[in-house]
């Protein structure tokens, strides 16, 4: 077991996004299998309007979301602390169903997500401009979800570069982004390290090195999430994100229990045997 005992991923899914594979379980054992914690559900949100239905729950099935991870909790009680979540869709104009989204239940931890690769996302925003104008659009919606007060942390925080990997470069964009952390420090909102990045067609974890180190000097609380559509990234590379936080210049990182902040010493985190890739 590599991890010690306070150590949550943040970032999971269920089937009910119609892109996750294997029953909710497995998560959950593999998390024990890490040493983890514990585990926070942040299946995809419902949407209104029929917004990006094929990848998502549908506002129907929201309470067997709900009963889901309920039934997850009390199976792993005392093993595992299973805490239900939500990764939710941040668009201009969609606050009000969001405010009313997150009343429905006892959320422990909301996501705030941009996904400008989605077809509806891109059908509003990219008609007339230029691919720089877009990226750097995604990156002013994140200040924006931050401003909104919505949620804990916000997803995956740089994403927009899996549309053109070949192509984006984050020097392209940095003037942007510094005024963009500038708005999210000063809205209180912490940012994940997603592990999932290194899967994608821009092979780095999200954000990169030069967002992180941003983001460090601004005093940003990270979250650690492995975005895990499968059993088997559960607590996938997290000392890898570690080991890049240290270097970013970060001494702690976060997690959230019923929308409280807590801090690790990253340190403390992992057991001596990988404390030499953390210093």
């Amino acid at each position: 077991m590599p991890y010690k005992a306070n150590m949550y991923d943040s970032h999971m899914h269920t089937t009910l996004c119609k892109h996750a594979r294997g029953p909710l379980s497995d998560y959950a054992a593999q998390a024990e299998r890490a040493g983890l914690r514990g585990i926070t559900i942040t299946c995809h949100s419902p949407m209104p309007f029929g917004w990006n239905p094929k990848v998502r729950m549908t506002v129907n099935q929201f309470p067997q979301y709900i009963d889901m991870v309920a039934a997850l909790r009390d199976d792993y009680a005392g093993r595992v602390d299973v805490r239900l979540g939500m990764e939710s869709d941040f668009l201009p104009g969609m606050e009000w169903w969001l405010e009313d989204l997150h009343s429905r239940a006892d959320f422990s931890y909301i996501l705030g997500s941009v996904h400008p690769q989605t077809d509806e996302y891109q059908a509003m925003y990219r008609e007339g401009s230029t691919r720089l104008e877009y990226e750097g659009r995604y990156f002013e919606h994140l200040a924006q979800a931050a401003e909104s007060g919505l949620f804990d942390c916000l997803s995956h925080p740089d994403i927009v570069k899996i549309l053109h990997p070949s192509l984006y470069n984050v020097g392209e964009h940095m003037n942007t982004i510094r005024r963009v952390l500038d708005r999210i420090a000063r809205a209180g909102t912490a940012m994940e390290l997603n592990t999932s990045g290194v899967n994608k067609p821009y092979s780095e974890m999200n954000p990169g090195m030069e967002i992180l180190r941003e983001m460090a000097r601004r005093g940003i609380p990270v979250v650690i999430g492995s975005d895990s559509h499968d059993a088997r990234r559960v607590g996938a590379d997290f000392e890898k994100a570690l080991a890049l936080l240290q270097e970013a210049g970060y001494e702690k990182v976060s997690y959230f229990l019923e929308r409280e902040r807590y801090e690790l010493a990253i340190r403390n985190v992992v057991l001596a045997e990988l404390q030499p890739r953390l210093v």
